[in-house]
């Protein structure tokens, strides 16, 4: 066996590892004693050759080692990967609850497992990785799915920036029974598809769950306006809170299509069936700008508009032309939702351009509230902090 793989980092990687960060840049590594394998275990130490943490090597990326360990030496084998997924999952008990079939398990770097997530759709899991490290480990972590979700079916899901080795192909059933069709979940009893195959993120967007719940809580009698509606989850908590009208609108024609089977598929709750309801395939920008309609609940869930960090000042700029246009179609009292996914833009930017917009109108609004992420999707490196989204209300 080739001896252990080690390196030697700078003293600016050596703060931030101490520090708890899991990532070590290629930039940082200031010394290794051989070249490394995608998947092999990496051991980092300080410049006096003390043990930093270890991690998995990835030989093509920036992200040269993703850290799964920090602090003093450990056997990093099967059992603790096991002990790590238990740790992951037990933080998510409370959460389980029988309307509420689709959650997410593991969060990537956030638990401990940089570079990978688990969502669960009811008696199906999709397993997503986002570097080639994982490759090799990956018939570990299916067995151990195996033990502790038996007669699961995992689907495997790849990164854009991956292609597939060997068996392990994107949209791959991998354990249980194969998957070749939309999976049904509950959220907080509605039902929705979830596409694990082929479906953008995993096959669902679960990390915008307790917003929707806020917005239906909030729909009795209004005429809500759903923009970028991608499948309806939006549109749908607010038909079954009560709204009196729904509008959704789209670019994509597949989106709006998977919305009318969601939408069908809750015709038994007697709300969401009697809701008023118009799908509109559009640009959501330029529509927006020429509707002369006005609406008492507007939510403006654009998808990521920065998707590199030199996309941010552009989308910055988007974020605030269409929180200006949402609130020219704001009704009195009406209720107005913006969101961002971009994990370029900051909490603190996103809310300085919405806020500016709002003084900007000349209106009286009040803001009522700002979210981020729930608590399956839970935040502990603060770069990956990418959801948001802030209530406003006109006089």
């Amino acid at each position: 066996m080739p001896p252990t793989l080690r390196l030697r980092v700078t003293p600016a990687a050596e703060r931030q590892i101490r520090r708890g960060h899991p990532w070590l840049f290629d930039g940082g590594i200031r010394a290794q004693n051989r070249p490394g394998a995608d998947g092999e275990l990496a051991v980092i130490y300080d410049r006096r050759d003390r043990f930093l943490a270890a991690g998995l090597y990835d030989h093509a990326s920036p992200i040269r080692v993703r850290v799964l360990h920090h602090g003093q030496p450990c056997r990093i084998d099967s059992a603790w990967f096991a002990a790590n997924l238990d740790r992951a999952l037990a933080m998510r008990d409370s959460l389980a609850a029988a309307d509420t079939t689709g959650l997410r398990l593991v969060n990537g770097e956030n638990d401990g497992w940089p570079g990978l997530v688990l969502d669960r759709y009811a008696g199906a899991l999709a397993l997503k990785i986002y570097t080639a490290a994982w490759f090799s480990r990956l018939p570990l972590l299916v067995n151990l799915l195996g033990e502790k979700f038996p007669a699961h079916s995992v689907v495997l899901r790849l990164s854009r920036n991956l292609s597939g080795s060997g068996d392990w192909r994107d949209g791959a059933t991998v354990s249980g029974p194969p998957i070749t069709d939309r999976v049904i979940f509950s959220e907080t009893g509605l039902k929705f598809y979830a596409d694990l195959r082929r479906g953008q993120k995993t096959g669902f967007f679960l990390d915008q769950r307790d917003n929707r719940r806020r917005v239906g809580e909030l729909a009795a009698g209004r005429d809500m306006l759903n923009l970028f509606s991608f499948t309806g989850g939006f549109s749908l908590y607010a038909a079954r809170g009560g709204a009196g009208r729904v509008t959704s609108v789209d670019l994509s024609q597949h989106a709006l299509a998977e919305l009318r089977d969601n939408w069908q598929l809750n015709h038994a709750n007697s709300a969401v069936r009697d809701c008023p309801h118009e799908e509109i395939q559009a640009d959501a920008f330029d529509w927006l700008a020429q509707t002369g309609r006005r609406y008492s609940l507007m939510v403006l869930d654009p998808p990521s508009l920065a998707k590199r960090e030199a996309d941010r000042p552009a989308a910055l700029g988007a974020y605030q032309k269409l929180a200006r246009a949402g609130l020219r179609r704001l009704a009195g009292r009406g209720l107005l939702v913006c969101c961002s996914c971009s994990a370029h833009v900051s909490t603190e930017d996103f809310l300085a351009v919405t806020r500016a917009a709002v003084t900007g109108s000349g209106r009286q609004i009040r803001e009522l509230a700002v979210t981020g992420h729930p608590p399956d999707h839970r935040v502990t490196v603060e770069e990956l902090r990418y959801l948001k989204a802030v209530y406003f209300q006109s006089a």
